[in-house]
């Protein structure tokens, strides 16, 4: 039994053991890449370039930049990174109803006799609202949508 343990131990430290990663340093995982998408190149001098994808070929790939096509030649090419999905809407729904309970447990225990306003549902709901509303705009403005890589050279 301790030889089995000792085993898994060892095969835990290996790194990635069992989990097979597409690989990144493939050229043809541009194929993936639809026409239009937004995109980032890295070249081999570490200039960057953002615009959109318009096809890539064995020999390289082109991008529209500033409303003119750039071709960029592959063994120049660093890294070319996707920008994923943005995800704001979920992100202000998320904040407001984090705000909202929030705003609305601090409202009911703030006068939990219900001396000041008759009815400590008023203070809830009313601070339910307006934390709610931070909460939202606050996840809104959360920055979304990173980059992945698709193709990075050796």
């Amino acid at each position: 039994m301790k030889r089995v343990i000792e085993t898994l131990l060892l095969l835990l430290m290996v790194p990635g053991f069992g989990w097979a990663e597409p690989s990144q340093s493939n050229w043809g995982n541009l194929k993936q890449v639809v026409p239009g998408q937004q995109i980032r190149i890295v070249l081999n001098d570490a200039k960057s370039y953002t615009g959109q994808f318009q096809s890539a070929s064995d020999e390289g790939l082109v991008v529209s930049t500033g409303g003119t096509d750039q071709t960029f030649e592959r063994q120049n090419v660093l890294r070319v990174s996707t920008k994923g999905a943005s995800h704001r809407g979920r992100n202000a729904l998320i904040g407001a109803g984090i705000g909202g309970g929030f705003g609305a447990a601090v409202g009911g225990a703030s006068d939990p006799k219900q001396e000041v306003l008759p009815g400590g549902a008023v203070a809830a709901a009313a601070l339910g609202v307006v934390f709610g509303a931070t909460g939202a705009v606050v996840g809104a403005v959360i920055p979304t949508g990173r980059w992945h890589d698709v193709y990075r050279a050796r």
